[in-house]
């Protein structure tokens, strides 16, 4: 049986180079991660043909970016939805590491780069 029960500060590990994506669990139906973002570091503006992928934050403060190159200042307590064919991505603008909770559905995910 896939595992059910998750530790959030045991999926806390970065990567000294770029951006880490914590995968805790992946079904035929979805998949849920961990995002680790040190100051300077980002998540490359992208999108997904067919899947939503919601963003909770965590910790520390990034600038969104989304459609029509908008940026906004995302925080701890912010929730994003980015539907299918939504343009969107992160970089840590802030001097404390950036966490996000990331759900995407439906499987597989693509990831269109923008």
């Amino acid at each position: 049986m896939a595992e059910r029960y998750f530790k959030l500060d045991t999926l806390h590990q970065y990567c000294d180079f770029e951006a880490k994506k914590n995968i805790f669990y992946q079904s035929k139906q979805s998949a849920g991660a961990v995002w680790c973002i040190r100051p300077g570091q980002f998540l490359k503006a992208h999108k997904h043909a067919d899947a939503d992928d919601v963003w909770i934050v965590l910790e520390g403060q990034g600038e969104f970016i989304t459609n029509n190159d908008e940026k906004r200042i995302i925080s701890k307590g912010d929730i994003i939805v980015s539907y299918p064919g939504d343009i969107h991505g992160v970089y840590n603008t802030g001097t404390e590491n950036f966490v996000m909770l990331g759900f995407a559905t439906p499987m597989p995910l693509d990831f269109i780069e923008c």
